[in-house]
């Protein structure tokens, strides 16, 4: 009975990681309509700090001892550098089409086995390997070197990918003696304090519309924060990683329904080879499709 355990943590954890990457692509939308009119410090700022309202309910059932902690400086790590991938990826979405501002920053699964390996000692196998290279292929299709892939936009979006794989990393050793929420109140938390700073010299008074997309934009972040802790738990980063990759395909859907934004024969192709990564990177998901052959 045991030896299912392992299994089905796996594809628990792989359906979290996909629920998680489909509430961070309708925060997309929120972010890419709330940079029509408010500054980038503004929409990271209102991200966090809507975080720690969510946080407030358990405070007052759990007490504020559930938030003691021995690992702060990871925690302040995790926040710094989450931190500054949320800059540069928001700066993408308001500048990129909103797949391909995706594909900069759920490009990090090519990152998160070797980063894992540096410092978990993760095992890295050779399906994870060429998973990786799968993936970063289906990336290069889907934002094209000729639509600007290494202009100073997508320089900053793929530098703000390897730090959310750093981030996720930082995740995964987490998880190991703190609970998913007091990480991601932690993240909130440190987040907020620190980007109120650069925020403070642009506040203004916010339009009703304005505050709906950056209110919905910090639920839908840290809900969405939520599933990948608890997925992060369940399974080792490496392995599940590259299911992040799906926010790709789900970011391309709102781009078509809200902006005409239609993928083109080279972006479908990335995507394919995304799935495919996503498939190697997971046996017990090829074991799983394997069963419905005839």
């Amino acid at each position: 009975m045991n030896t299912e355990s392992p299994n089905n943590n796996i594809l628990i954890a792989i359906g979290l990681l996909m629920l998680s990457a489909f509430l961070f692509s309708i925060m997309g939308v929120c972010i890419r309509y709330a940079s029509y009119t408010l500054d980038n410090y503004t929409i990271v700022f209102f991200r966090n700090f809507v975080g720690i309202f969510i946080f407030l309910p358990l405070i007052f059932n759990k007490g504020i001892g559930f938030f003691k902690t021995q690992k702060l400086w990871m925690h302040t790590w995790r926040a710094v550098v989450g931190l500054t991938a949320m800059y540069g990826f928001f700066y993408a979405i308001a500048h990129l089409k909103l797949s391909n501002a995706m594909v900069f920053t759920y490009s990090s699964p090519i990152f998160i086995p070797l980063i894992a390996w540096l410092f978990l000692k993760e095992k890295i196998t050779l399906s994870m390997l060429i998973a990786a290279g799968l993936g970063l292929f289906g990336v290069i299709c889907v934002a094209k070197p000729d639509s600007g892939m290494f202009n100073q936009i997508s320089m900053i979006g793929l530098s703000a990918s390897f730090l959310a794989a750093m981030a996720f990393v930082t995740v995964r050793a987490l998880t190991s003696t703190e609970p998913p929420e007091r990480i991601v109140f932690y993240f909130c938390f440190i987040g907020t304090v620190i980007s109120a700073i650069p925020m403070f010299w642009m506040i203004r008074p916010y339009t009703i519309k304005e505050l709906a997309f950056l209110i919905g934009a910090g639920l839908l972040a840290n809900i969405s924060q939520m599933f990948m802790s608890y997925a992060y738990k369940l399974a080792p980063a490496g392995q599940i990683g590259p299911v992040n990759y799906i926010a790709i395909i789900f970011a391309g859907t709102w781009g078509f329904l809200f902006w005409g934004e239609i993928p083109d024969h080279y972006s479908l192709i990335g995507f394919g080879f995304i799935l495919v990564a996503i498939i190697l990177c997971n046996p017990i998901l090829q074991k799983k499709l394997n069963q419905f052959k005839p």
